[in-house]
Formats: structure tokens, C-alpha cells, sequence
């Protein structure tokens, strides 16, 4: 993973919605989380959670799936590993 794409990816983090969002969905596994339950679980609007989304997925911190008509959202435990390393072999 290239360092811009770290910095991205620690961007995405650096906010504290996004931080809770994504702590609550490496909570719930790979399985992931509706984002109706991830707004009650943050005790985030629905309309921001939206928001929050976008910039996670973009910085390849969470995926989505649809399932049926619903948007599924997961971790990215890849990513996440990659700037554990980078953070641990490099700071």
C-alpha cells in the first residue's frame, strides 16, 4: 500500500463519526451491518451516516454489498491490517 493511500485511509479515521462507524463495524465481523443498525449503534442521523459512508469506502476502509434492498457494510480487515503494518514497521 502506497503512503498516499495510508494517509488516506488515517484521513477517513480522523473524524469522530467515522471512527465510531467503523469501530462498531469491526465489531460485528465480516458479517457487517445494515446502515440502519450502524446509525443506532453510533447514534448517528441516517442522513449523515450516508455521508460518513461515502468517505470510508473511498479511503477502501469498508465495503458495501447490497442484499436484497438493503446496503450491507463491512470492514475492510485487508486495509485495516495493511496500516496496522505500515504504522507498526515504520513509526
Amino acid at each position: 500500500m502506497k503512503t498516499k493511500s495510508i494517509i488516506t485511509a488515517l484521513a477517513a479515521l480522523a473524524q469522530e463519526s467515522r471512527l465510531a462507524i467503523f469501530r462498531t463495524l469491526v465489531q460485528a465481523g465480516p458479517a457487517g451491518l445494515a446502515a440502519g443498525k450502524i446509525g443506532e449503534a453510533t447514534h448517528i442521523a441516517p442522513s449523515s451516516i450516508t455521508f460518513h459512508m461515502k468517505e470510508l469506502v473511498h479511503a477502501d476502509m469498508v465495503t458495501s454489498r447490497n442484499e436484497g434492498r438493503f446496503v450491507i457494510y463491512s470492514a475492510n480487515f485487508d486495509t485495516m491490517n495493511t496500516v496496522l503494518a505500515f504504522l507498526t514497521e515504520n513509526c
